[in-house]
């Protein structure tokens, strides 16, 4: 999978990419991220990338030339799609998580200040991409969530590629508890079942634990689910 991220502050990209997982992934070639900067494409002299809003307003709208030109100076693969990183956007989820991994090739456009001139969707038509119902001062970090996201599902991120499809709303679930060394710490035992070595019955337990802590924790996904086992 390959990334390009429009951003004015590719330091934060790559700053993010070469720690932990994202780190071990690039330096096995299972993924490519690369930090484009519109900067770097103003014909301003001063490197400009925004102004004020046509109609007033507060604060600086990004400009379309600096984005349009950097975004059609990257070189696209066949399977490919472009992403917009906005509130507007549709809200991401597992699902699409799973949808964008099957893509050999990411474009995602960050914005910044007030967001961008309309002029930039026109032209780009990206795929809008919302993290969640609240404002950021950018859209570095939600593109962070998608690549952390979107590369957990390719084979060769993880140790093992069953870790993402036991992860939370792999299948509409949270996941089960887990427990680790000692047995006992400050009287909470690990539960009996974990250790029998019998994997039906842990199987089973970890399933009803899944169920359970759902419907207590997010009753919405709960019975989404719920209503899918119908």
């Amino acid at each position: 999978m390959r990334y390009d991220v429009l951003t004015l502050f590719p330091e934060l990209i790559e700053a993010y990419i070469h720690c932990s997982i994202m780190k071990r992934a690039v330096n096995d070639n299972v993924i490519e991220v690369f930090a484009h900067n519109p900067r770097e494409y103003t014909l301003d002299k001063h490197k400009k990338v925004d102004d004020t809003p046509y109609g007033g307003g507060a604060g600086m709208v990004l400009m379309p030339q600096p984005y349009v030109d950097c975004y059609e100076d990257i070189q696209k693969y066949d399977s490919c799609v472009t992403l917009m990183m906005t509130p507007q956007g549709e809200p991401f989820s597992d699902r699409m998580s799973d949808e964008l991994s099957k893509y050999s090739q990411l474009i995602i456009l960050c914005g910044h200040y007030e967001g961008f001139d309309e002029r930039i969707r026109d032209i780009i038509k990206p795929k809008e991409v919302s993290v969640g119902d609240f404002v950021l001062t950018g859209g570095e970090l939600p593109a962070l969530c998608l690549i952390d996201s979107i590369s957990r599902k390719i084979n060769g991120t993880l140790g093992k590629i069953e870790s993402a499809h036991d992860d939370s709303f792999s299948d509409g679930l949270l996941e089960y508890p887990q427990y680790t060394k000692p047995r006992n710490y400050r009287g909470y035992e690990v539960p009996e079942v974990l250790l029998n070595g019998n994997h039906k019955l842990i199987s089973e337990y970890r399933q009803e634990q899944k169920i359970e802590r759902t419907k207590q924790k997010r009753p919405d996904l709960y019975n989404k689910w719920s209503e899918k086992q119908k």
